[in-house]
């Protein structure tokens, strides 16, 4: 068999298993037709529904085969202190096990892999460039990931003050804090609505307030909602007007969300400044590289080339490391 061939195999299996992954990844998120056929699977039926046997197929075959690999990963996040990528997959809303997600990892590594093939040629060719392409297509889920929790987490954060708000109205009108929390979830707009269903319905099985609340904390790593978590646990011990303590927190959150926007139009022009000093190099390189490689293929074909190139990458790694200190005002 030749070379051509084996890296032809190699990448349709990289891109299907990212197909695949992302298929998944829509297929999780869908209707009540794939909710109902999940159920199904586990032997659980509703009203009018047939009984189906568990059934086996290959998008299982495949979950099981890549599931010792992303436990194993798993475990090594727990170890270094770093949350597992169920919790992150978890805490950006992506409804994707961890085989799933590493499918997705491999897919789009193969992917990258085979786009510098393409513009390189073979590995012996352009290793250098076929492994940095290899790792950019490695990372690319994890930044998505990391993109999809931080805007979670801002939305959250700026939707916070406002929940207090019809928290503490709802509890002024007698409800019970359960009640309230329930009016949330169904008066709210995602991501908290989705959360405090999901708390709902923890209580429904069993679970105390202040337990779903400390969920809550762990899946979304808010320090604003860790305050009213915190507020509600020191109020079940010694009692209290409840209401005028989610309506204070309130006030705190709103007014941090108001500085923390003038911090941020104030120190815009630094941040784009930063970002344009550090992106700006690295875009020109690449179009030089691209658009006239043999103007720029010295930078690599010498080791002076090298050292100026990691010099550079030192160098406006630090610029940029100072900048974001500069700007980083904690409130």
């Amino acid at each position: 068999m030749s070379i051509p061939v084996v890296f032809g195999l190699i990448a349709f299996a990289g891109i299907f298993l990212l197909v695949l992954g992302l298929s998944q990844m829509r297929r999780a998120a869908g209707g009540s037709d794939d909710f109902q056929a999940r159920l199904a699977a586990y032997g659980v039926t509703t009203a009018g529904a047939a009984t189906l046997p568990p059934t086996t197929g290959f998008r299982d075959s495949l979950n099981r085969l890549f599931q010792p690999a992303a436990d194993r990963v798993g475990r090594g996040n727990s170890k270094k202190g770093k949350p597992s990528v169920a919790e992150q997959l978890q805490r950006a809303d992506l409804r994707l096990r961890t085989s799933e997600f590493l499918m997705i990892q491999i897919g789009s590594t193969v992917l990258f892999v085979l786009i510098a093939i393409v513009r390189f040629g073979l590995p012996l060719g352009g290793l250098i460039q076929t492994i940095v392409f290899g790792i950019i297509g490695y990372l690319v889920p994890s930044f998505y990931v990391k993109y999809r929790i931080n805007k979670r987490l801002k939305a959250f954060n700026n939707q916070l003050g406002d929940t207090l708000t019809l928290l503490s109205n709802a509890i002024k009108a007698g409800y019970s804090f359960a009640q309230a929390i329930d009016t949330v979830a169904k008066n709210g707009v995602p991501p908290i609505s989705d959360e405090f269903g999901r708390a709902v319905r923890e209580m429904n099985l069993g679970g105390s307030p202040d337990e779903s609340l400390q969920n809550i904390t762990k899946r979304i790593v808010s320090a604003d909602f860790d305050l009213v978590a915190t507020a509600y646990s020191i109020h079940r011990t010694v009692g209290g007007n409840l209401a005028e303590i989610l309506d204070n927190i309130a006030y705190t959150i709103r007014e941090r969300v108001r500085i923390k926007g003038e911090i941020a139009t104030l120190t815009a022009q630094a941040r784009a400044s930063g970002t344009l000093i550090t992106f700006l190099p690295i875009v020109l390189a690449a179009f030089m590289y691209f658009v006239t490689p043999t103007y720029f293929r010295p930078m690599f074909e010498s080791v002076i080339g090298w050292i100026l190139l990691v010099i550079g990458g030192f160098m406006i790694f630090v610029g940029n490391l100072i900048i974001r200190r500069v700007v980083a005002i904690e409130v």
